[in-house]
């Protein structure tokens, strides 16, 4: 691990810097333009009038974070294909939370997903008690989505993990404080372009060194790695055909219809069409991500295993987490990739830290806020929201 540090370039430097930059610049942007964040519903929701593509695109940032971006490639890198039967259950999931979820929301104009529990229940204290369990959830989501790229950036800088951390968390308060919702949703469009951008340069020029393609398949092929066909109905099975389609259908589906995050952008848009259609468009949007991160581990694979060394057999890494992180500075180590990756990662917790911390300041003020300072000025209001 020592190696890798010396190879974190000024180029590195500058690309990781911009994406940093840029997405506060957004946030500034959005503070001193137009109504400036006036109101509550402009600073949460955006007035309920933003465009379709870039909220469909917010959505799928929101949830493809850093985690994934290093988890998945880790998980291909060891256990071999099956994990690709995930991508169909997302699929599904996105479809059925269009069909059943988005219709049932999105007329009843929320800002948080919560309020739906009052109006079907009927009582305050459900959406209490559901706002403060959310509000625990996200607080403990929030640190382990700003740990993720801290890893990745102390093993090639000698920047402390809680430097990173720290990092990421005031970057993303920064520009999701002064911008709102609108700030989130096009750092978000940003952040996804550099994502893709990442993912797509580690899996061209390995697909590159490796030989092909065609070499990738065969070698995983070789060694065992190509299976879809465990079909048994075992739960000792750590994976099977079964468990990744039904896990996957379910935990999609409940994230695009009902979590704070998805609600309150698709509610964000002017009619029930356009709302359909943000989570629809993921249907191929996530897909794609998730296939990226697979593709990245079996050329990761490849590469390790034509060479004949496993870097965590060798103990070059601690753990699989780390294996994208190194074979990026030990492989492609040009000038710039290593930052652009390391952007990548930082994108992906960015988009996630800051996610949570918007839904956040909406069930925040929406459970616990709105009542008691109804007799406030709009501008005191959303002075309050800001500052949550």
């Amino acid at each position: 691990m020592h190696r890798m540090r010396h190879q974190f370039s000024v180029y590195d430097y500058v690309i990781f810097g911009a994406v940093l930059i840029i997405s506060v610049l957004i946030g500034i942007y959005y503070a001193f333009c137009g109504t400036r964040q006036n109101t509550t519903t402009e600073f949460l929701t955006g007035n309920r009038n933003m465009q379709l593509l870039p909220i469909a695109i917010s959505i799928m940032t929101s949830f493809i974070s850093a985690i994934m971006i290093l988890g998945t490639p880790a998980e291909m890198y060891t256990s071999g294909t099956l994990y690709m039967i995930y991508i169909i259950g997302a699929c599904l999931g996105c479809l059925l939370a269009s069909l059943c979820f988005v219709p049932l929301m999105y007329p009843l104009k929320l800002t948080s997903s919560y309020e739906y529990l009052e109006r079907r229940f009927q009582s305050v204290s459900v959406k209490l008690i559901a706002t403060l369990l959310c509000t625990i959830q996200q607080v403990i989501y929030l640190g382990i989505a700003s740990y993720a790229p801290s890893t990745a950036l102390h093993a090639v800088t000698e920047l402390p993990e809680r430097a990173t951390i720290l990092l990421v968390g005031v970057v993303a308060t920064i520009y999701t404080c002064l911008g709102g919702l609108k700030a989130v949703v096009w750092s978000d469009v940003f952040q996804a372009l550099i994502m893709l951008a990442g993912l797509l340069a580690i899996v061209i020029k390995g697909t590159v060194i490796v030989g092909g393609i065609q070499h990738v398949w065969e070698v995983n092929k070789q060694w065992g790695r190509i299976h879809f066909n465990e079909f048994r109905v075992d739960p000792t099975i750590r994976h099977t055909f079964w468990n990744l389609l039904c896990g996957a259908t379910i935990g999609w589906m409940a994230t695009f219809g009902t979590s704070q995050a998805s609600v309150q952008r698709y509610s964000s848009l002017p009619s029930l069409r356009k709302a359909r259609l943000s989570i629809l468009i993921n249907i191929g949007a996530v897909s794609f991500f998730i296939f990226l991160a697979c593709i990245t581990g079996i050329v990761v694979f490849s590469f390790y295993a034509t060479k004949g060394c496993d870097p965590l057999t060798s103990k070059q890494i601690e753990n699989t987490n780390q294996i994208i992180p190194y074979f990026v500075m030990e492989v492609l180590g040009y000038p710039g990739l290593p930052g652009l990756f390391i952007a990548c990662l930082f994108s992906g917790a960015l988009s996630s830290v800051s996610s949570s911390l918007n839904g956040l300041a909406a069930i925040t003020w929406e459970g616990f806020l709105k009542k008691p300072c109804k007799s406030l000025s709009e501008a005191h209001k959303s002075l309050i929201t800001k500052s949550l």
